[in-house]
């Protein structure tokens, strides 16, 4: 797929999916908190990780939506690999949020006895882990290469 079409599947399939989804893992995640604070496998602290991720996730991706997906577009035939670079920290930020998600959750795995929920929002919080890593794979290991002087493919 050619990169404008590629970066048009990111933003529609991945940007859209991150905005929809936390939001509503993080009401669900302080709503299980609160219910469910005297349980010994509650996932305490959940929210404030998603809620940080959201913050994080929203700053990057309004990035690359006003500076370096229309750069990329344009075709500019200036390397970008100095936003490229400052993506790819970001990346490495989400990953290690993400691995406090799947602590807090226990590999989203729900206590036996979970109400609807709880097992809701580990479905839920599941799944925004395996959009988010396909998105940074589609991001690092196809867009970006593309577009980095030092790895340049055609």
């Amino acid at each position: 797929m050619d990169s404008a079409r590629l970066i048009d599947h990111i933003e529609s399939r991945y940007h859209h999916a991150h905005r929809r989804a936390l939001p509503e893992l993080i009401a669900l995640s302080r709503k299980v908190e609160a219910v469910h604070r005297d349980h010994p496998k509650v996932p305490a602290g959940l929210a404030v990780v998603l809620q940080r991720m959201e913050e994080e996730l929203e700053s990057h991706m309004i990035e690359e939506e006003k500076h370096l997906f229309p750069a990329m577009r344009q075709q500019a035939s200036q390397a970008l690999d100095a936003p490229i670079l400052n993506l790819r920290h970001q990346h490495d930020d989400h990953g290690a949020l993400l691995r406090q998600v799947e602590t807090l959750t226990e590999e989203f795995s729900p206590p036996e006895g979970a109400c609807n929920s709880w097992r809701a929002l580990y479905v839920g919080t599941a799944q925004l882990a395996e959009d988010l890593m396909q998105h940074i794979h589609l991001e690092n290991n196809i867009l970006f290469p593309r577009f980095a002087a030092t790895e340049h493919v055609a």
